[in-house]
């Protein structure tokens, strides 16, 4: 049985709990408290349509070292072509994430709401790729735990501009000892140099992270 969360509850079950596909929890709402009490036990909201609001905790988790990041000869040239800033335009980076994809997306309006709230309380982070011009290219954001970053999503309107964003934060997320946490692989992630580990891996590295100074 999957656990159902109540109006005041801002507990979770352990994550090895869930069922086959992650799901850890359903139910309750994006409160801030909610959301950074998942992130510090692994886990993650992921809104589907005509269900309950799902929490989920995949195994294997999806994860990149910043040292592996695989930068290629054209992704380094193009580099050079973008300014990276960091917090300066969240809800621009997280409404044009939610419009990257045709045909609808997780990303909520729920969602923004909430993630913008949790960027108010310097929990949630945006890093941000700009042109020449000065306009914005590309970016991303997440939610950090300690050293650890959990990516949400990223998006590009040029060419390399989410990568370039990616890059900067994978340097700051290197000095800092710390990971990047990409929760699910997909092909994209995997060229990148993102890796799949346990989830039991995965909790034993967030445990250290959560004791950590934080990112940013």
């Amino acid at each position: 049985m999957i656990y159902e969360l109540k109006k005041d509850d801002f507990c979770f079950p352990n994550p090895q709990n869930s069922d086959k596909s992650g799901v850890v929890a359903f139910g309750g709402d994006l409160n801030p408290k909610r959301l950074i009490s998942a992130y510090q036990n692994g886990i993650f909201p992921w809104p589907y349509p005509d269900y309950p609001l799902l929490w989920f905790s995949p195994d294997p988790r999806a994860v990149l070292y910043p040292k592996h990041l695989y930068v290629s000869r054209s992704f380094r040239k193009n580099l050079k072509k973008y300014e990276i800033r960091f917090d300066k335009n969240f809800r621009t980076v997280i409404t044009l994430c939610a419009k990257r994809r045709k045909g609808g997306t997780w990303i909520t309006d729920e969602i923004i709401h909430a993630y913008c709230e949790l960027f108010e309380m310097g929990v949630a982070h945006s890093v941000e790729s700009y042109d020449g011009n000065g306009e914005l290219a590309g970016g991303l954001y997440g939610v950090c735990v300690g050293n650890m970053f959990c990516g949400e999503s990223m998006f590009s309107l040029q060419n390399d501009a989410s990568k370039a964003a990616l890059y900067a934060l994978s340097k700051i997320v290197e000095e800092k000892d710390g990971i990047i946490d990409c929760q699910v692989m997909n092909d994209y992630l995997s060229s990148l140099g993102v890796i799949n580990i346990s989830r039991d891996k995965f909790m034993q590295t967030l445990f250290v992270a959560r004791t950590k100074a934080a990112i940013f």
